[in-house]
């Protein structure tokens, strides 16, 4: 094959990383659907942190791999056309694509062929000849691999903008069941340790830009029955732990000829639910034991999480939103960080009696209306109803 068409074999199935930021407030658990440039390669908007918007395509340098996970569509053993490049030859691929405009950053991962060492080293050797021969300048997210050594997550961390290493699962128990030849401590855990050790001890002025990579990774949302308190028990001790920057919940969906590929496809709503009840935990200032857990341990699928708490906690004490912290605001729906600094700031010139004042500071003021006072009084609002 030619380049052209190895790259497009190797970014068609790559929708399974999720990399875009996503809001609590929308329900946006379907990836979108890829842009295609004139060539007709997958390059997929994607949402930074900082809220600007790019072209991100989002490939691997081989899908050979070695490794059998039961619900990769790239596992050893299944019966499916390969690519590869080597890191020159990408590299001055994508080059080409960033330069006509065709897109602005790289999703950069790998099958795991020839051990963890070598499969990082040809990460770091594209994302290297990139930077430092070819003069790129964007953006960068590398995978870290099972197994990589710590000079080698250090090398990834000065050459990226961000890094990721992917859990899958919450724990050694329910990885067992989904990744049986991937060890959830000292594979993957260990290389966010060593991410949050290199960014407190070492100065980041060999980075390409003179700062540290923020750190992500996902998990498969049912892929090993695991429940969304696991899930979010171990998210919550990444963000406290290793200086998480977010997690990446990816719905299971079986993928033909796998060993799960006669597994139920879990309901997208979960995903978005747990994306919901991350944020709470981030940054929210919520505590999972105030999330509204079933019995077993997962979230209500017709419930928004934050909205659940409200309707138990609030709707009969509600909050005076002139006198009310910026811990207890966040916990009003329909407000969030931005618009609780906005009600703090607004009230230091006057007192807030109206929705309408509400609404000019950018607040869901329908949705905030039976969970807070307005000077001392309810307010009047039009009761919604969820569609």
């Amino acid at each position: 094959m030619d380049a052209i068409s190895r790259l497009k074999l190797l970014s068609d199935q790559m929708t399974f990383e999720p990399d875009a930021e996503r809001r609590p407030g929308c329900f946006a658990a379907p990836q979108p659907a890829p842009a295609r440039h004139p060539d007709d390669l997958c390059v997929h908007p994607a949402q930074m942190p900082g809220g600007k918007q790019i072209l991100l395509l989002k490939t691997l340098l081989t899908s050979a791999c070695e490794r059998d996970c039961f619900y990769c569509p790239f596992r050893a053993g299944r019966d499916f056309r390969r690519a590869t490049f080597q890191p020159e030859e990408f590299a001055s691929l994508f080059s080409g694509l960033a330069h006509s405009g065709a897109a602005e950053g790289v999703f950069l991962s790998s099958g795991l062929a020839g051990g963890g060492v070598r499969s990082q080293d040809q990460l770091l050797d594209t994302a290297d000849i990139l930077r430092n021969k070819l003069g790129f300048r964007g953006y960068i997210h590398l995978k870290i691999m099972p197994g990589a050594e710590k000079a080698q997550v250090e090398r990834a961390m000065q050459l990226a903008n961000r890094v990721s290493v992917n859990l899958e699962s919450p724990n050694t128990e329910r990885l067992a069941k989904l990744a049986p030849h991937k060890v959830f401590l000292e594979e993957l855990l260990r290389p966010l340790r060593w991410v949050d050790e290199i960014r407190r001890s070492t100065p980041p002025d060999k980075s390409w830009n003179g700062r540290w990579p923020s750190t992500v990774t996902q998990f498969v949302a049912g892929g090993a029955d695991e429940s969304d308190l696991e899930l979010l028990t171990t998210t919550a001790w990444l963000h406290q732990n290793v200086s998480l920057k977010r997690a990446y919940f990816s719905a299971f969906h079986p993928i033909p000829d796998t060993p799960l590929e006669n597994k139920a496809e879990v309901d997208p709503l979960r995903e978005h639910r747990l994306y919901q009840a991350s944020f709470l935990l981030r940054d929210y200032g919520f505590d999972l034991e105030e999330l509204p857990f079933t019995g077993e341990g997962n979230l209500p699928l017709p419930a928004d999480p934050k909205l659940a708490w409200a309707q138990v906690n609030l709707a009969e004490k509600p909050l005076e939103i002139n006198r009310a912290n910026r811990h207890d605001l966040l916990r009003i729906p329909g407000i969030g960080p931005k618009s609780a600094d906005a009600i703090l700031q607004a009230r230091r010139q006057s007192k807030l009696r109206d929705l309408s004042a509400l609404k000019k500071l950018g607040i869901l003021a329908e949705r905030a209306a039976p969970f807070l006072l307005l000077d001392g009084k309810r307010a009047a609002y039009q009761m919604s109803f969820p569609a």
